[in-house]
């Protein structure tokens, strides 16, 4: 495929919507066409789905959450992030399979190599070029969402233990995959942020 397939991830709060912006603008700026996109949803099918996924009031097993988000994730990438990717696109994604690693594997305690793969079949083992992963301390993260004044979703709503699983499964991640992933300091300045996301994905996009 022609285009360029980034991901952002990280935890709930880590600031991840104020950089996909930025990098969003700067990409127009210098002439790519841009995609930029969100899972769960994305899609009117997968806003459907993350409705059900992050505002349901029930209880859903963690095995059923799972899958829920790995059929919101197919639908997506067959619909949505592939036809954009060979278009020539560059498609800039708010959370992807890693997600359901750190979230359903590590914070629901489900076996992270399947959730993994379920992830990779559901997509055709469609991987990013690149993943940036903005790591927050799980309690600086919740001061934050404290600040927002609004209503916290389920995974948000979450125990700390919860989040500090999930940020210690998303540096085990990072770890394994250097080369896909770049891990930044999320508690530093906006705009130093910024600078080292562009300066790595201009080595990404050419």
């Amino acid at each position: 495929m022609a285009g360029v397939f980034i991901t952002f991830e990280g935890g709930d709060g880590s600031g991840k919507t104020t950089q996909i912006r930025l990098l969003q603008k700067w990409l127009s700026d210098n002439g790519h066409t841009v995609v930029v996109t969100r899972e769960p949803g994305g899609t009117d099918l997968g806003n459907e789905l993350r409705d059900i996924i992050l505002h349901s009031t029930g209880f859903i097993a963690p095995r059923a959450e799972a899958l829920l988000y790995a059929a919101d994730r197919s639908h997506h990438i067959h619909t949505l992030v592939r036809p954009a990717l060979e278009r020539g696109d560059v498609v800039v994604q708010d959370r992807y399979f890693d997600s359901s690693v750190a979230y359903q594997g590590a914070g629901r305690v489900l076996d992270a190599t399947e959730v993994r793969e379920l992830s990779l079949w559901a997509t055709e083992r469609l991987m990013p070029h690149l993943t940036i992963l903005l790591d927050v301390p799980a309690d600086v993260a919740k001061a934050r969402q404290l600040g927002d004044e609004r209503r916290f979703d389920r995974l948000e709503a979450e125990a700390q233990d919860f989040h500090e699983r999930v940020r210690e499964s998303y540096l085990a991640l990072a770890e394994a995959e250097p080369d896909r992933f770049l891990v930044l300091d999320g508690t530093v300045s906006v705009e130093s942020i910024h600078e080292a996301i562009t300066t790595r994905v201009s080595d990404v996009v050419g």
